[in-house]
C-alpha cells in the first residue's frame, strides 16, 4: 500500500482517516478525492503539510473519466471509499442524492478500479467503508449485530448503503476484485459536521439553544471514537482477509438521552452557565422510521487482527467535547458554508423545537 486513494478525504472520518495515515505510514502517498459537498469541507484539512504525500482533488465519484484517470496517473494500489451521504433525516426528505452518491458511485468506482487494475490485482485492495445501519433495527434482547446478520434497511439512507455493499461483493466474486468491507457504529469525534447528534448537542449548549432529542430518547447506538475507527481500518488494509466483512464497533451501548446528559455534565464542568446545561433538553416528535438499538459484535476483528478500541466513552466524550471548545475557528468556518446555511433554512425555519 504504497498509493492510496481516499474517497471523501474532506469528510468527517475520512479527514481523519488522511491525517491518521498520514502520520501512522511515513512512506505513503494519499490522494484526496472529494467533491466539497455540505459535509465535506477544506476546513477540515487545514494544518496538514503542503507536500507530495497529500494531493488533494475536487471532484465527483461518478465522474468515471476522473477516476480513471487519477487510478492510472498516481499508480494507486490500494482504495478506501468513505465518500457517502451518510445523515439520515436529509435522505428522508431527498433520497435522490442518496442513490446517486452510494449506489452509483461506488458502482463507478469499482468499474474504475477493474479497468485501471486490469485484472492484475495483487498486491492491491479496494476497501469499502459501510454502516451498521443496513442491519436494521435490533429489539431490547436481540443478541449484536455480526458480519453473517440478514441486511434489513429502514431508511432511503441505510437502503442506498446496502445496495452499495452488495455491488463491493459482487465484484469480488464475478470479477476477482480484492476487496474487503467494514461496517462501523455511529463515529464521533474532531471534524465532525455540526447536524450529527454529539456535535449538535455540544454547539447548541454553547449558545443557550434548544437540545432536541427525538421521542423519549431511549434510541441505542454503539458509538465509535473517530480514531478507533480509523486504526481499525488501517489493520483491515493490512491484514485483513480479501473478501471478507469487518464489523466495527465502541463497545458500549448507552440511550441517546444520556448521551445528551454526559454532554451537558461536561459542559457544566468546563463552560458552567449558571445552571445546568441539562435545562436545554427538549424532547420532540420522533423521526419516521427510526430505528431503536443497534449494536456490533466485533469478536472477528479482534480474534483475526488484535484490534480494540482504545477510548471508552468517557474519555472519547471527554476529548470531543475538548476540541469543540478549542476550535472555534472551525465551527465558524463550517457554519458559514452556503451549503450548511442553505440546508438550514429549508428544512428547519419552521421548527423552532429543533435549533441547530
Amino acid at each position: 500500500m504504497k498509493n492510496v486513494l481516499i474517497t471523501g478525504g474532506a469528510g468527517f472520518i475520512g479527514s481523519n482517516f488522511v491525517r491518521y495515515l498520514l502520520a501512522a505510514e511515513p512512506e505513503v502517498r494519499l490522494v484526496n478525492l472529494d467533491a466539497l459537498t455540505y459535509a465535506g469541507s477544506l476546513e477540515n484539512l487545514r494544518g496538514l503539510p503542503d507536500d507530495s504525500r497529500h494531493t488533494f482533488v475536487r471532484g465527483d465519484i461518478c465522474d468515471a473519466a476522473l477516476v480513471e484517470r487519477l487510478l492510472r496517473e498516481h499508480e494507486i494500489d490500494a482504495i478506501v471509499h468513505f465518500a457517502a451521504e451518510s445523515h439520515v433525516d436529509r435522505s428522508i426528505l431527498g433520497p435522490a442524492p442518496f442513490v446517486q452518491t452510494n449506489v452509483v458511485g461506488t458502482f463507478t468506482l469499482l468499474e474504475a478500479a477493474r479497468q485501471a487494475w486490469g485484472g492484475k490485482f495483487e498486491g492491491r485492495r479496494f476497501h469499502h467503508v459501510s454502516t451498521d445501519e443496513v442491519f436494521g433495527s435490533l429489539g431490547p434482547d436481540d443478541p449484536p449485530f455480526c458480519e453473517t446478520t440478514p441486511y434489513d434497511p429502514r431508511s432511503p439512507y441505510s437502503a442506498s448503503k446496502a445496495a452499495s455493499d452488495h455491488l463491493v461483493r459482487a465484484y469480488f466474486h464475478t470479477y476477482g476484485l480484492p476487496v474487503t468491507l467494514t461496517n462501523c457504529s455511529n463515529n464521533y469525534g474532531p471534524y465532525q459536521f455540526p447536524e450529527k447528534l454529539i456535535p449538535l448537542m455540544i454547539l447548541n449548549a454553547l449558545e443557550g439553544k434548544p437540545l432536541p432529542v427525538y421521542g423519549d430518547g431511549r434510541q441505542i447506538r454503539d458509538w465509535l471514537y473517530v480514531e478507533d475507527h480509523c486504526e481499525a481500518i488501517r489493520l483491515v488494509l493490512r491484514r485483513g482477509r480479501v473478501g471478507e466483512t469487518y464489523n466495527i464497533g465502541g463497545g458500549n451501548q448507552p440511550y441517546n438521552l444520556d448521551i445528551v446528559r454526559q454532554i451537558c455534565a461536561l459542559l457544566d464542568e468546563f463552560h458552567p452557565a449558571g445552571a445546568s446545561h441539562a435545562r436545554l433538553i427538549t424532547h420532540v416528535p420522533d423521526r419516521p422510521g427510526h430505528d431503536r438499538r443497534y449494536a456490533m459484535d466485533t469478536r472477528k476483528i479482534q480474534d483475526e487482527l488484535g484490534w480494540r478500541p482504545r477510548h471508552n466513552l468517557t474519555s472519547g466524550l471527554r476529548a470531543t467535547v475538548e476540541w469543540y471548545l478549542g476550535h472555534p475557528e472551525w465551527v465558524q468556518a463550517i457554519r458559514q458554508q452556503n451549503d450548511y446555511q442553505t440546508w438550514l433554512q429549508k428544512n428547519y425555519s419552521k421548527r423552532e423545537d429543533f435549533a441547530p
